[in-house]
């Protein structure tokens, strides 16, 4: 979440308690996902399925602490 300065706690203020109202871009860091320590091992589709899954809990546990 933070390869373009981004971070989970940054935009929960655009989402409402459900998850719902915002958009996030992060076709580079899913693109990408692949190179990722992270998901070391794993092919590109895997890990970019992996990161969005990963990516999603972390933007809802930021709207859940908000």
């Amino acid at each position: 979440m933070e390869h373009s300065g981004g971070k989970a706690e940054d935009i929960a203020l655009a989402f409402d308690e459900n998850g719902f109202g915002g958009i996030v871009n992060a076709s580079r860091s899913l693109m990408s996902a692949y190179k990722s320590e992270l998901w070391a091992g794993k092919d590109y589709k895997e890990a970019t399925k992996l990161e969005a899954i990963r990516m999603r809990d972390e933007i809802m546990n930021a709207i859940k602490n908000k």
